[in-house]
């Protein structure tokens, strides 16, 4: 059986928001594979770059591990996922 972590998705707008850590939206996950947490992260993402989505610009999306550390980044200026 692997073992399932708690990762932590964070989809990132400017700097300057009036909770000023920057973070638009917040989710938890449970997996067993870091790649799973990475490509949901990235989905979070396009969506949240849409032209239609009101609210603050997604500037970056990020992915935290259990320990609190960061395990991924990924930012509108390092160009499309693949």
């Amino acid at each position: 059986m692997a073992v399932r972590e708690t990762y932590h998705i964070e989809v990132l707008g400017p700097e300057a928001d009036e909770s000023g850590d920057g973070v638009i939206q917040r989710i938890s996950m449970r997996t067993a594979d870091v790649e799973a947490a990475k490509e949901r992260a990235l989905g979070l993402f396009a969506r949240a770059r849409v032209p239609q989505r009101s609210g603050l610009p997604a500037e970056a999306v990020r992915v935290i591990d259990g320990a609190g550390t960061e395990v991924f980044r990924w930012s509108r200026f390092d160009g499309p996922a693949t």
